[in-house]
């Protein structure tokens, strides 16, 4: 794999907008994930936004603590936002989601 101009801009482009090393070399195609850091970090792009904290975007209301938390779509994309419906008493999640987050051990089930 040649880093062609194109390349490295993609790059640049992609690691200042917070995107994670792996998420830039699934784009690129043809490099690892280790690559991307080693190209960044010879490129001197080694501060940037965190991908963590970057997620959230502006127009998703805040999530409450009595709402579904179950997260939907990808965190990096515009999509992405948080189930909302009514969260079970004492749990981050509604009826179904809970379903899917907490299974019965055979314990539980008197087995």
């Amino acid at each position: 794999m040649e880093w062609t101009d194109e390349r490295v801009a993609t790059l640049k482009g992609m690691w200042l907008s917070g995107y994670t090393a792996r998420q830039i070399a699934e784009r690129l195609g043809g490099v690892t994930r280790n690559a991307v850091i080693g190209k960044a970090h010879r490129l001197g792009l080694s501060t940037r936004p965190s991908p963590i904290r970057r997620h959230e975007p502006v127009s998703m209301p805040r999530v409450v603590e009595r709402t579904c938390q179950w997260p939907i779509g990808h965190p990096g994309s515009p999509e992405f936002h948080f189930c909302g419906e009514e969260a079970v008493s004492g749990k981050p999640y509604c009826d179904k989601h809970c379903g899917v987050a907490y299974r019965r051990s055979s314990q539980d089930s008197g087995s």
